[in-house]
């Protein structure tokens, strides 16, 4: 007995069809399952818009086969329940996918991440979109884990910015989360943020502030305010006037530190603007509450995965 040919080489599973154990992860993980079904849909088109050339020349319509995805260098994985998700739009609704780590975990080079087991020429299909989505976000975390590791032992959190990978911005936050960092606002519409130009345009970082409160004021819940500034002047004015969230911009530990002692706990403080992890642990000990890293997300190098096929079986052979 031999399996049918397959045709076309991505089954495009229903999402209907998908398990529901994973879709409720996904919206667990503060993923919307739909949208990111959506996402995968479009990336599998761009990737196969007809046929896999080199795989349905090549590959037996009927081999089954059991593949593994290995991390090449160590690291910190994110979005296992994503690759599972092509996985399974792709290859079949009830592939075989087994997970050997969760998100989150640091794993060595060599490390097996997840297997796989169904028709080979799907797997090869799905192989680099699954490695794309993969390797993005398991390179997030691995960055976070680095600043974090870099602060450890003080109090402040690394938190990431709205610098991220245009139509990503959820899968990317996600996995600063998964490396032990913290999420800054989702969207503009999330939290304010009072930076230079608004000061430009209000005629003064107060003013800014000030307007920014009183277009929202009675608001529920209350919208969050976060002021930037660049001096310890602008500092005094905007905690005079009740800001309780503080952006310290391009300051020097040093300064940071003054700053600190000058808030005296009256706002939450947050540096900003050249750090880097040679500096990371400096301005933690000056004593701010955050450190905000657009790195995490613009810089990220892709942590490297590869996907092996270690076995491979014709279906009428595993029929006996």
């Amino acid at each position: 007995m031999t399996t049918p040919a397959l045709e076309p080489v991505v089954a495009r599973t229903s999402y209907a069809d998908l398990p529901s154990t994973l879709t409720t992860e996904l919206r667990a993980a503060g993923l919307n399952p739909e949208d990111l079904y959506g996402a995968v849909a479009r990336a599998i088109s761009e990737d196969v818009p007809g046929t896999d050339a080199t795989s349905v020349a090549t590959i037996p319509v009927d081999l089954i086969g059991t593949a593994d995805l290995v991390a090449r260098r160590p690291g910190t994985v994110a979005g296992l329940a994503v690759a599972e998700l092509v996985l399974r739009y792709v290859v079949d609704a009830d592939v075989t996918v087994e997970r050997h780590v969760a998100d989150g975990d640091r794993v060595e080079a060599g490390a097996k991440l997840l297997s796989v087991s169904g028709p080979v020429l799907r797997l090869l299909v799905a192989e680099r979109t699954t490695l794309n989505y993969l390797g993005r976000l398991s390179g997030i975390a691995t960055e976070t884990a680095r600043w974090v590791d870099a602060v450890a032992g003080t109090a402040a959190r690394v938190r990431d910015t709205r610098k991220t990978t245009p139509g990503w911005r959820d899968l990317e936050k996600y996995a600063v989360r998964c490396g032990g960092g913290a999420n800054h606002r989702r969207s503009l519409s999330d939290q304010a943020l009072v930076k230079d130009n608004h000061v430009l345009g209000a005629g003064g970082v107060v003013a800014a502030y000030l307007a920014v409160r009183e277009r929202y004021a009675g608001q529920q819940p209350p919208l969050p305010i976060q002021v930037e500034v660049d001096s310890l002047d602008q500092l005094r004015e905007v905690l005079d006037a009740g800001a309780d969230e503080v952006l310290l911009d391009n300051m020097s530990p040093e300064e940071v530190a003054e700053a600190v002692a000058l808030t005296a706990g009256r706002a939450r403080l947050e540096a900003s603007g050249g750090l880097d992890l040679e500096v990371a642990a400096a301005y933690a000990r000056a004593g701010v509450d955050f450190l905000a890293v657009g790195a995490l997300t613009h810089s990220a190098r892709v942590l490297d995965i590869g996907m092996d096929l270690r076995s491979r079986t014709p279906a009428g052979a595993r029929d006996g």
